[in-house]
């Protein structure tokens, strides 16, 4: 946690620097890039919110996607990751949106992605998809490497 929450404080610093805001819809890392952001004294002026969007269920419920949007577009996928931080964003107001989606392990998932898998997405002033493959199967560390990926992904995107 210590290392995501390294980065967690490069991003904060930046978003209260410019009066920015971020909210987070992530799935295979169980709310631990919301912990790391959330971990920074004073994350209530940059974080305004977050979901573990986890099911199906959970996307229609938190998201408000319905499953008719998602017609040609499966989870745990580039157009996927872009929906989720695109939605969140705009559920919350942010300046920023990020969302992850992936297969964390011990297995693939259903959709035939191997765990490790992962995609992700900022929706902002810069928008960027990038996809993981860490080529591990332990559930634990492939969520620690998809919440510091993501959340490097914020902070690549905030310094340029």
């Amino acid at each position: 946690m210590k290392e995501l929450v390294t980065i967690a404080e490069k991003i904060a610093a930046k978003l209260i620097e410019r009066k920015q805001t971020i909210a987070v819809a992530e799935s295979s890392t169980g709310g631990l890039i919301s912990a790391a952001l959330l971990s920074v004294p004073g994350a209530s002026a940059y974080f305004l919110g977050g979901a573990v969007v986890y099911t199906r269920d959970a996307r229609r419920l938190l998201m408000d996607i319905p499953d008719e949007a998602m017609k040609g577009i499966r989870s745990a996928s580039e157009p996927y990751a872009k929906l989720l931080a695109t939605q969140v964003r705009t559920r919350f107001a942010t300046d920023w949106g990020l969302s992850e989606t992936g297969a964390t392990g011990p297995t693939g998932n259903r959709y035939g992605d191997a765990a490790g898998h992962s995609c992700m997405a900022v929706a902002g002033p810069q928008n960027q998809v990038f996809t993981l493959e860490t080529g591990s199967n332990d559930r634990q560390t492939n969520m620690q490497a998809f919440a510091k990926t993501a959340l490097n992904l914020v902070l690549e995107n905030l310094s340029k």
